[in-house]
């Protein structure tokens, strides 16, 4: 096989993402746990082996028997055989590591390497940091937020309504019966209706989360879009505020914009335990958080009384669904969770997931959908 030679500019583990990324632009519903699969397949195989990269794609990326063609006919214009090796690594390299994170209006290799190149740029800035990209990157960035998949958490409601595939509803089937004068009749089935549980998104914007509140907040439209009535977004800082009635305006950018004036505590200083403290008095106990599913993102860093902070957190996962903590560092290689913020938190919190990246994004969407 000639294109994934590895290389230190394009290593193969890029190559077989980009590629992942492709037979997804073909119409293969590959998902993220997909592709990882399926590089770690390769990587127990013989990665010189074309035969071995086609049947281990083969085997994770395709769920259904129609998407088979598809998949052949990616690999076919990927992994063309009768390259050369020179022109292979020039390819790689004009559709995985090298294509910057701008849209680029056309290349000399025509509209199908235009394809791959873009694919690539979205893959590869799925799992970038987003405190360390540049300007092309975050604008990129922005545009890949309307794609968000955003499932709302759901309750069953109160009131059971007549479904043919529901349980046995004993008090109509009585009902029925006694007009019947107690002769026996059909069974009543019922079900309640899903009714969509409260969402509080409580988002740290003091100093050392400012690299991250903008894609914090913008993660936080996308989801009001989706229900302005059910989802309600403060921000944590020296104070507390909410800016809900900002983040409905329907343009990302003018929604942040007025959220920034909103906000009085902007890349200042934090103090966690007293901020949520009076998010329980005001809004938790009785409030909006009661039976909701709350996310707070945040590095857990506190220049308060840590104790304060985990009473605090304690209270409101009395009272909530949920509570998910989202922590930008936590995804980094080495991280420990060794501040005293996190250390005194983390006993009462239900998930505690990654929020550095698009892909930490989609999971933390994925984990309040289930909540």
């Amino acid at each position: 096989m000639s294109a994934p030679a590895s290389t230190e500019a394009h290593p193969a583990e890029e190559i077989l993402l980009a590629f992942a990324s492709a037979v997804r632009a073909a119409g293969v519903q590959v998902t993220a746990d997909r592709a990882r699969t399926f590089v770690d397949a390769v990587g127990r195989l013989d990665l010189g082996r074309r035969q071995d990269v086609f049947w281990a794609g083969r085997s994770t990326l395709c769920a259904a028997p129609e998407e088979l063609a598809a998949y052949q006919r990616a690999f076919e214009a990927w992994f063309a055989p009768d390259h050369s090796a020179a022109a292979a690594r020039q390819a790689a390299a004009t559709t995985v590591s090298a294509a910057s994170l701008t849209d680029d209006a056309g290349t000399s290799d025509g509209a199908k390497d235009t394809m791959r190149a873009l694919a690539s740029r979205h893959e590869l800035l799925r799992h970038r940091d987003v405190a360390t990209l540049d300007a092309a990157g975050t604008a990129l960035l922005h545009q890949l937020f309307a794609d968000l998949p955003v499932r709302l958490p759901t309750r069953p409601g109160r009131r059971p309504k007549l479904n043919p595939h529901g349980g046995i509803d004993r008090v109509r089937t009585l009902r029925e019966q006694l007009r019947r004068g107690g002769e026996p009749g059909p069974l009543r089935r019922a079900r309640a209706p899903r009714r969509r549980r409260r969402l509080v998104w409580l988002i740290d914007v003091s100093g050392s989360m400012a690299p991250y509140a903008d894609s914090l907040l913008r993660l936080a439209h996308r989801v009001v879009a989706e229900a302005p009535n059910d989802v309600e977004v403060f921000t944590l800082g020296t104070r507390l505020t909410c800016v809900t009635g900002a983040l409905r305006l329907p343009d990302p950018d003018d929604a942040l914009a007025v959220a920034g004036r909103t906000v009085p505590d902007w890349s200042g200083g934090t103090r966690l335990g007293e901020v949520l403290r009076a998010f329980n008095d005001r809004w938790g106990q009785r409030a909006v958080a009661r039976g909701a599913v709350v996310v707070i993102a945040s590095d857990g860093w506190e220049r308060g009384d840590p104790a304060l902070l985990g009473r605090q957190v304690e209270r409101l996962h009395h009272v909530a669904r949920r509570v998910i903590w989202s922590n930008p560092h936590r995804g980094k290689e080495g991280y420990q969770p060794v501040q005293q913020g996190i250390k005194a938190v983390l006993p009462h919190v239900d998930h505690f997931m990654d929020g550095h990246s698009l892909r930490s994004f989609e999971e933390l969407l994925g984990v309040v959908g289930n909540a």
